[in-house]
């Protein structure tokens, strides 16, 4: 295999029998699920660029920002991991545009089972690939909603009953023993039917759809799990190299441990055997 490089971006996915993976490397697409079972190389160049911006960093924010943009950018304000404190719907979105681009559309909010169970939101056009990212191995959706805003709303509502968070280490040790969503789905609507209704009071009946879909099932390309989870640090450690065993979520599986890809986007990164 020669040498490729180029500024990494969150791995592409295709949901295939497994989940098919390529690695950006600049405008090049490195078909990943080939390179399973071999030794593979990553060496970081110490050279690091802003996604939005391209500029030259020494320190990236918020997987693959500078700083200015970090903190001038709606795609990297705090209402994007608390959607339910929405700018645009208080007036004060530092993008309106971006934000009816991004947030003032059709979101769904399910239930995943990837280091057990879990309810998320994201775009209606990000599934399964919200899914997979997440290292889910079964997903289905609960609600569908007008706006981001409101998808923050029920969530909210809902974890008052179940997680909201993936334990990354317990996904990349296996895949979680199977449940039955659609009857943790009737359960957590009941459970939230009181919330759910004050949500609806406000926002509109409308606004909230209860979807009634089969669950998704997802596999992954992995030949062998780690019993101990190793994650590597670019920024302390610029070279990994080992027998890649894996791929789950945005994560690389590798014998000598695990890396992250989203979490160093902007990178640049050359690939080898």
């Amino acid at each position: 295999m020669p040498e490729y490089a180029g500024n990494l971006d969150k791995m592409r996915v295709q949901l295939h029998e497994p989940v098919e993976y390529q690695l950006p490397l600049g405008d090049f697409y490195l078909p990943m699920n080939p390179l399973i079972g071999q030794s593979l190389r990553l060496h970081f160049s110490g050279i690091i660029h802003c996604t939005h911006c391209n500029r030259a960093i020494k320190k990236s924010f918020n997987q693959g920002y500078c700083y200015p943009c970090f903190r001038a950018l709606a795609q990297c304000d705090s209402c994007i991991v608390k959607p339910e404190l929405c700018h645009y719907a208080q007036g004060t979105c530092r993008e309106p545009q971006w934000g009816e681009a991004n947030c003032m559309i059709p979101h769904v909010v399910y239930l995943a089972n990837s280091s057990g169970l879990k309810v998320g939101i994201t775009r209606h056009s990000q599934i399964p690939t919200r899914w997979i990212d997440q290292g889910a191995t079964q997903a289905v959706p609960i609600f569908r909603v007008q706006t981001r805003y409101q998808s923050g709303l029920v969530e909210n509502a809902l974890r008052a009953f179940v997680n909201d968070r993936t334990d990354w280490r317990a996904m990349l040790k296996g895949d979680a023993a199977p449940l039955d969503l659609e009857q943790e789905r009737d359960r957590l609507v009941i459970q939230a039917a009181e919330a759910l209704d004050a949500i609806r009071g406000d926002v509109g009946d409308e606004a909230i759809q209860a979807v009634n879909e089969p669950v998704q099932t997802l596999r992954y390309p992995v030949t062998e799990y780690l019993k101990k989870i190793n994650s590597f640090d670019l920024d302390k450690t610029p070279e990994v190299q080992g027998s890649l065993l894996g791929i789950k979520g945005q994560y690389l599986i590798f014998d000598t441990g695990v890396i992250n890809i989203r979490k160093y986007t902007g990178y640049q990164i050359a690939v080898s055997h």
